[in-house]
């Protein structure tokens, strides 16, 4: 039986900027394990949330990415910008987990050490159910162009 993948969103507080909006989170031994692995690279506003971890590995990957790492506070106790493939990322012994996040992420986000970052669920809202009254705004027809009356001003420049 396996698990919903669970999304969330990652914001930068201090900054004042959002890092990413669909960040998987990545728990499990499996999901831990496997990271990034596989894909030919992220989508933007994307990434992975790897909880616990300190460091990770790039080997097998096929893409440069940027990496966050957060202690247990959400506050932003390592960067590691554009990680290339093959590589193994030295452990930050105060981080508790890491982001895997797109190429450049960091430097459009400002992000910093020390930045306390929000990480929450993503959740889309669900449509009301059909059984339930709600308010519903009607909304003026809008007219065309053959509707509007012409200006002089339009009118003297055609003759």
């Amino acid at each position: 039986m396996s698990k919903k993948q669970r999304h969330v969103f990652v914001y930068n507080k201090t900054k004042e900027t959002f890092l990413a909006f669909r960040v998987k989170v990545a728990d499990s031994i499996l999901g831990r394990l496997v990271g990034l692995l596989g894909r030919r690279s992220l989508k933007p506003d994307s990434g992975v949330w790897i909880v616990p971890a300190n460091a990770v590995h790039t080997i097998g990957m096929m893409f440069s990415f940027d990496l966050v790492l957060i202690d247990k506070n959400f506050r932003v106790v390592g960067l590691r910008e554009l990680v290339h493939p093959f590589t193994i990322t030295r452990p930050n012994f105060r981080a508790e987990s890491v982001l895997e996040l797109p190429a450049h992420s960091i430097f459009r986000s400002r992000t910093q050490i020390g930045d306390q970052l929000v990480v929450d669920r993503y959740e889309a809202k669900r449509p009301p159910k059909s059984g339930t009254a709600e308010t519903v705004v009607q909304l003026p027809p809008q007219s065309s162009k053959l509707d509007l009356p012409r200006s002089s001003y339009a009118d003297s420049k055609t003759r």
